[in-house]
C-alpha cells in the first residue's frame, strides 16, 4: 500500500520537507525537477513507495495519507496520484 498526497497540497507552496525524508525518493516532483514550480501539487510514486510514513509527519499541511485512510472527501486524489505516474 502507498501513500497519497491529498487537497490540502494543492497550491500550498509544495513544502519540501515531505520530499526531503522519503527514503525512496517517491515524492515528485522534487526540487531539482522541471516541473516543480509549475506543479499544482505534489505525488508520491505508487511503485516506489515503501509505506513507511515518515513523510506523514513532515507534511506541514496534514496531506499525506495511506491509501486505506484518505478522507471520504479526498478519495478522488487516490486515481489523481495514481495517473500522474501513468504519463
Amino acid at each position: 500500500m502507498a501513500h497519497v498526497i491529498t487537497e490540502p497540497c494543492i497550491s500550498n507552496d509544495h513544502e519540501p520537507s515531505c520530499i526531503a525524508v522519503c527514503p525512496t525518493d517517491s515524492i515528485h516532483p522534487r526540487l531539482d525537477e522541471a516541473d516543480y514550480e509549475t506543479s499544482e501539487q505534489l505525488y508520491i510514486d505508487p511503485s516506489t513507495c515503501i509505506d513507511c510514513g515518515v513523510c506523514i509527519e513532515e507534511c506541514p499541511s496534514k496531506a499525506i495519507f495511506p491509501e486505506a485512510d484518505v478522507p471520504a472527501e479526498w478519495q478522488k486524489y487516490l486515481e489523481i496520484n495514481a495517473q500522474h505516474f501513468q504519463k
